[in-house]
């Protein structure tokens, strides 16, 4: 029995306890200082009060100012269910409380911006975890389509775990070897990450048509506009793949579970594609955000916020090719200027 710690209680990583526990392991869940309501309704009942359903019995749930207690069992890996601007609080929580380099795994999604390139989230996390003197750490990530309430009821689940070292495939695989959770190995950990954080970017535009068709009068047939979000869709695919291959990652990756399959269940439902139809529907990102989001994370937007800037500086000086990425442009002038989203078909 190995034991398995999962920093963040929010609705993914709680749920990801399941496949974990059922594999016979112990599961230490520790909640952020956000997570404080939740936590302690799990040390009261055993019931995530989001995923509606209790977590398994040889799951423990501590507060964030229990970390270290439940540090004590030695984790044989770490995984980090926080947000993505969680990111550097558990770096620097965690960094001084491990004594050693363990496997870390991250569900968070997201890109990190630096001086002069766009950076995965798990090369910022293996050097900061580095920076505190212990070794090096070596990181990997989670993605594909993956909805946690989904994953907390036992349905089949498809994910990609992305990991430097394929030595380390089986072992991960023993530990989260549930039957209804099917994990497929890559070793291409920039591929899996950009296609993990731009399907949430690339879902406000394929949200887009249902707001659209709000507001447009309704022909006598009652036709949908099902043709418009599948153009944007396969758009958004031909983007993220350019994206992928400029950083010098895997494209297979955004044919498969990391790209096209996240793509596509992100756009289902959820934040993004919600924040998509109030776009569709003429409205602004700053009104939409204010008026009828202004309690949600939209991943998408934040996304749009943090790299958009940089990106127009890339399509600026030519680094690259603003012609190839219409559909791109558009969400970060939605976004980033509160432009009203009008799709350049021409363009693509």
């Amino acid at each position: 029995m190995a034991t398995v710690l999962i920093l963040g209680a929010g609705a993914m990583g709680s749920a990801f306890c399941f496949p974990a526990a059922d594999s016979g392991h112990k599961v230490n869940l520790v909640g952020t200082h956000l997570d404080q309501e939740m936590i302690g309704q799990l040390k009261k009942n055993g019931e995530h009060p989001v995923l509606k359903t209790k977590l398994p019995e040889n799951v423990q749930a501590f507060q964030y100012e229990e970390l270290e207690t439940a540090l004590r069992d030695r984790p044989d890996v770490v995984v980090l269910g926080v947000s993505s601007a969680g990111i550097d609080w558990a770096v620097k929580t965690l960094g001084p409380r491990l004594k050693e380099p363990v496997p870390v795994l991250l569900l968070t999604k997201g890109l990190a911006v630096g001086e002069d390139r766009l950076t995965i989230l798990p090369r910022v996390v293996a050097d900061g975890l580095s920076g505190f003197g212990t070794g090096r750490f070596t990181v990997g990530a989670v993605g594909g389509p993956c909805i946690a309430g989904e994953l907390a009821a036992r349905r089949d689940t498809r994910v990609t775990f992305a990991y430097p070292d394929s030595e380390k495939f089986g072992w991960l695989g023993n530990l989260f070897k549930a039957p209804y959770y099917h994990i497929h190995y890559s070793t291409d950990l920039t591929g899996v990450e950009i296609c993990a954080a731009m399907k949430n970017f690339f879902a406000l535009a394929v949200g887009y048509p249902p707001g659209r068709l709000e507001v447009s009068d309704r022909p006598q047939n009652g036709a949908k506009m099902h043709n418009l979000s599948a153009g944007l869709f396969a758009q958004s695919v031909r983007e993220m793949a350019l994206l992928v291959e400029w950083m010098e990652g895997n494209a297979e990756n955004v044919y498969g579970l990391a790209g096209v399959g996240d793509l596509y269940v992100t756009c289902q439902a959820g934040r993004n594609s919600k924040m998509g139809r109030f776009l569709g529907m003429g409205m602004t990102y700053t009104a939409a955000k204010q008026e009828k989001m202004p309690f949600d994370t939209v991943e998408g937007a934040e996304l749009a916020l943090k790299i958009g800037p940089f990106l127009e500086g890339l399509f600026e000086t030519g680094t690259l090719d603003r012609e190839k990425y219409p559909l791109t442009r558009t969400i970060i002038d939605a976004v980033c200027h509160d432009a009203l989203m009008d799709i350049p078909w021409i363009s693509f």
